[in-house]
């Protein structure tokens, strides 16, 4: 009989009041290990023990610990999003607002760096089995980018450009946590690739004329 306290499987099934905020406490618990200790410190076991969720509930939530932090790096993004929602990025163009969007989402990671560490390294190691949440990962930086754009209806070439900014936001994060680029060097190529993307958008003078 499956475990009345497990998540469920379907996804068209929201999850219950019980359910999620049980997802809440391991999250939580999660985030609280990778501050700490990093990567290695998030333990499935400690997790469960820290959250009060059985070891086999939590595998039920998340089959992995790679599942696990990609999950928490979602939660993050999204709380970034709220918050980007309430203060919009600044910027006449949509290239300067995308730069201050992603170098304040850079600030936030910089203040928790053995987070942000255990995120994109879970990123990283993600196999097939990690697609989904993988891809829920990359659809709200998409959305977080496009909001800063402010852009409801992106066209493939639009959407083309943000996938070379969400490249190279991804590149200058392992870069900066590997210690080969200083935080002036990240703000260099954030700003570099979303003025690309502002000069592209600029018409031609044949098409001025």
């Amino acid at each position: 009989m499956p475990d009345a306290g497990a998540a469920r499987t379907d996804p068209a099934s929201p999850l219950t009041e019980r359910q999620e905020a049980r997802r809440r406490r391991i999250l939580q618990a999660c985030t609280q290990l990778a501050v700490r200790g990093g990567f290695d410190a998030v333990q499935m076991r400690e997790v469960a023990e820290s959250s009060q969720v059985a070891l086999g509930t939590l595998y039920r939530y998340f089959p992995s610990k790679i599942h696990l932090l990609v999950a928490t790096m979602q939660d993050q993004l999204e709380h970034l999003h709220a918050t980007l929602g309430k203060k919009p990025p600044a910027g006449e163009t949509p290239g300067e607002r995308v730069a201050e969007t992603l170098m304040r989402a850079f600030r936030a990671l910089q203040r928790e760096p053995h987070l942000a560490d255990a995120m994109v390294r879970a990123l990283t190691f993600a196999d097939r089995s990690v697609s989904p949440e993988v891809d829920q990962v990359s659809r709200l930086t998409t959305t977080i980018i496009l909001d800063a754009m402010e852009l409801n209806d992106p066209t493939p070439e639009q959407l083309a450009a943000v996938r070379v900014i969400e490249h190279t936001w991804h590149s200058t994060l392992i870069t900066w946590l590997s210690g080969r680029a200083s935080i002036a060097q990240v703000r260099v190529d954030i700003e570099t690739v979303c003025r690309l993307m502002d000069l592209r958008a600029a018409p031609s003078p044949r098409d001025a004329n």
